[in-house]
Parts: structure tokens; C-alpha cells; sequence
């Protein structure tokens, strides 16, 4: 059974470590485990792994943010994946830093990597892993604060809650969306 998990974020090193690229954060703990290392492909760096049987298509779009959804229609397409086994990890200024939040569909919420995925998959019936980036900024200065580093308190727990989001992705192809939100959705 194949996967394509999207994580999104904007490419070069300018955006490395800022909250708008925790999917790519997120991607790399999945792939690390594993000596894999990312391609530069077409619309995405692209690699896959396999977990339990199961083969996980990783992309980071190269497309930014805005223009996301263009790499994972390509991908879901080209790998033959059916849009119930696409994830897409985004951050979230809605929820606190480090929550995460698993749906099997919903709005793009202002996202809009979201919502240029949802044009362009014409739908939002697909599985989502939203992790809080807090919203910790003044009015007007919500683009400095996602393209922002992260702070010193935050980069503390990183790490721990990174994993904690591979852990979900893993539960996710395995156990399925039922339990998985049941188990990740209030840590």
C-alpha cells in the first residue's frame, strides 16, 4: 500500500528553520530513521521509505507555499495514489505551539497552501496533520511571525513534539485515521 505524505514549506535555506516549514521539519524525522535522503524532483524534493509494508512517497513541494497543491497533484498522479491515502502536514496558527491536530478532511483554515490544494484537488476531503505554531504576533505581521524563526523556548521542545508528529504519520498508514486522531489529537 503506497502514501504520499506532503509536507509543505517553502525551498531554500533563507526559510530553513521557520515555523511555515514544519512539514519539511517533520519529513526529514521521517526520513532520517532510515539513511534516506531527499531528491530534488519534479515540482518536489521527493523521497520514499517503507514502514510495515507499507511505501511512504515524501515531498517537499519546491513550487512554495502558495502554489502546493500543483506538486502534490503531480505526485498523487504520477505515484497512482488515491487522494485517502495523501497527508498533508502544514503548520497551524490556530492551535498552540507544538499541538497537533489530525483530520481526515476540513478547511484550509487561511492556509494557503491549503487552499491552493484544495482548488487544485478540487476538494478538501483529504487527511491533514496541522501542527500549532502558536500566534504569537502583533496585528498585520502574521507573514513575519510564519517566516520567522523560532524562538528559544520553542526550539527546546521541537525536537520532542517533531517526533511526537512522526510517530502520528506512522500510526496513521498503520492503525488508521480513527485511532490515530484518537491517540495524537489531545497531546
Amino acid at each position: 500500500m503506497k502514501y504520499l505524505i506532503a509536507g509543505l514549506g517553502n525551498p531554500g535555506s533563507e526559510y530553513e528553520n521557520t515555523r511555515h516549514n514544519i512539514g519539511f521539519k517533520i519529513l526529514d524525522a521521517l526520513a532520517e530513521p532510515s539513511n534516506i535522503f531527499f531528491k530534488a524532483n519534479r515540482h518536489a524534493d521527493q523521497a520514499e521509505i517503507k514502514h510495515k509494508g507499507r511505501t511512504l512517497v515524501l515531498i517537499k513541494p519546491n513550487t512554495f507555499m502558495n502554489l502546493s497543491g500543483k506538486a502534490i497533484r503531480y505526485w498523487l498522479d504520477k505515484e497512482k495514489i488515491p487522494i485517502e491515502r495523501l497527508l498533508v502536514i502544514c503548520d497551524d496558527l490556530g492551535l498552540p505551539f507544538g499541538k497537533i491536530r489530525i483530520r481526515a478532511k476540513g478547511s484550509d483554515g487561511g492556509h494557503n497552501g491549503l487552499k491552493n490544494t484544495n482548488e487544485l484537488l478540487n476538494t478538501s476531503n483529504y487527511p491533514r496533520l496541522k501542527f500549532g505554531v502558536g500566534a504569537e504576533f502583533s496585528k498585520g505581521r502574521q507573514v513575519d511571525y510564519v517566516l520567522g524563526q523560532w524562538n528559544k523556548e520553542e526550539e527546546q521542545t521541537l525536537k520532542e513534539r517533531v517526533e511526537l508528529s512522526r510517530d502520528a504519520v506512522l500510526s496513521l498508514v498503520t492503525a488508521g485515521m480513527n485511532r490515530t486522531m484518537s491517540d495524537f489529537n489531545k497531546r
